[in-house]
């Protein structure tokens, strides 16, 4: 089994931005939670990072016939891509959408998730354990239905 982990815009600066709301840990600390995860759950994972809509886009299309699911993080593309969402659809790769901080409780327009109707699940304000989560459940959601 083999998943795509997407991180959006700004998450490179873990650690560095607003640690109040996203904590101390660095972009580094969480590819290696990511990877020990994904290495004690028996799937190979590929980790991909970008602050651009289109190559995030193009990411998702080339996970299309090598990927078995995908976890994104879309950040701040979460409340303005419609692209990010047509693509998840357009690739039908069962998704699990992944928030760092609490995106309910954060300024009003935060709180509207234009990926989510292409998701399977969304874990949200859970910092790193999100992942973790999100990861079991794709995992979960797969092997039920193949």
């Amino acid at each position: 089994m083999k998943f795509l982990v997407i991180n959006g815009p700004n998450i490179n600066m873990l650690g560095i931005r607003e640690k109040g709301i996203y904590g101390k840990e660095s972009y580094e600390e969480l590819c290696g939670f990511i990877t020990r995860v994904c290495l004690e759950n028996g799937i190979e994972v590929e980790l991909f990072q970008s602050n651009h809509e289109g190559a995030i886009v193009d990411a998702i299309q080339a996970a299309y016939g090598r990927a078995d699911g995908i976890v994104i993080n879309p950040a701040a593309y979460t409340h303005t891509s419609v692209a990010i969402l047509d693509a998840l659809k357009a690739v039908s790769i069962p998704a699990a959408e992944v928030h760092l901080s609490n995106i309910h409780e954060r300024e009003e327009f935060r709180r509207h998730s234009f990926v989510s109707p292409a998701c399977i699940a969304s874990f949200i304000g859970l910092g790193f354990e999100g992942y973790r989560q999100a990861i079991l459940k794709l995992k979960e959601h797969i092997e039920k239905n193949q």
